[in-house]
């Protein structure tokens, strides 16, 4: 089998990368002139050099591939425009191409986010029945990059994974957390419990997979998370365990998130690099619940999670260490 994934060089791709090595796939890995190889040195993948307007380079590859993964993605830019030319435009042309040049094709795969559907209207945990209202500009275009994979469900077998925050090693995100929490400061977003769903990105990639090699129906989306439904405090304290580490826990009030991300979007006009705290991130971060069901994709692909959040943290942390990360 021979499998085409766009993202590789990045964290969540470059696990999925090395997951259908050891499944003895022929990988192909879509790479630009900047990318950054680390983690795909001394692997046995193909470097595709391009971008996602490269037609040429894409059709050339995409036509002997049996499957797509598209996990590219603009999660950060200074303007819509960047937001959507990444995640619209991009998986509009790819889609596009695919169609054309592999009418074959056994699995199109799209990454998208639970910030497509935007945070929990209540205490319900959402599922794929939802109505998506998405509430950033980075979440509208995941959901405009949805619509454009759904108008070739019935040309291709597409499938959509909806994951929330993903977390392990190779991530630089969730490292920030980790290091401040280590030097004795556990920062909480307002006064009242606020709930996330995570998934371990081991996990996830077993979801992508599940997703592209099961018999379901072409256009079928899926929420691929962990079964827990975690608050900070509930993080603080596995992270307090793992680390061996008090900290001293403060909670930052909703209108002190806002002066910040304002003077950080402000002060980003003179930068040539997105913000990563501007005022849609703000509003994102400090709604109630950003929860979601993984009940479809355990009844439909027979996902398992396979890690909670302490055996997760556990692993993440580990590999932090050795890597001297940490």
């Amino acid at each position: 089998m021979k499998a085409f994934v766009t993202g590789a060089t990045g964290f969540v791709g470059s696990h999925l990368v090395d997951r259908l090595l050891s499944m003895n796939y022929e990988v192909f890995c879509l790479k630009r002139k900047t990318s950054n190889l680390q983690w795909l040195v001394g692997k046995n993948v193909n470097l595709v050099e391009g971008d996602l307007f490269d037609n040429h380079v894409l059709e050339n590859v995409i036509k002997k591939v049996d499957f797509v993964f598209h996990v590219a993605g603009v999660v950060k830019s200074k303007n819509k425009d960047g937001f959507f030319k990444g995640n619209v435009e991009a998986t509009k042309n790819l889609i596009e191409i695919a169609n054309k040049v592999n009418p074959n094709l056994k699995r199109f795969v799209y990454i998208s986010s639970l910030a497509a559907c935007g945070p929990n209207p209540d205490d319900k945990p959402l599922t794929e029945d939802y109505i998506p209202r998405p509430v950033t500009t980075y979440g509208i275009s995941k959901r405009a990059a949805e619509k454009e994979i759904l108008k070739f469900r019935d040309k291709l077998p597409v499938t959509i994974v909806r994951p929330p925050a993903i977390y392990g090693p190779r991530d630089a995100e969730i490292l920030i957390y980790f290091q401040t929490y280590k030097k004795g400061l556990n920062s909480i977003i307002g006064f009242d419990k606020k709930y996330l769903s995570l998934v371990y990105v081991e996990d996830f990639v077993t979801g992508i997979i599940l997703a592209a090699k099961s018999e379901i129906k072409s256009g079928s989306i899926f929420f691929i998370s962990d079964d827990g439904e975690y608050n900070w405090n509930e993080i603080g304290e596995v992270t307090s365990k793992l680390l061996n580490k008090k900290s001293f826990k403060i909670r930052i009030p909703h209108f002190v998130v806002y002066t910040v991300g304002s003077f950080a979007q402000m002060f980003s006009i003179f930068s040539k690099n997105a913000a990563t705290l501007n005022i849609e991130k703000c509003f994102d971060i400090t709604r109630k619940k950003w929860v979601c069901s993984n009940e479809k994709a355990k009844s439909e692909l027979g996902f398992r999670p396979e890690y909670n959040l302490e055996r997760g943290f556990k692993k993440t942390i580990e590999w932090y260490k050795e890597n001297k990360w940490l």
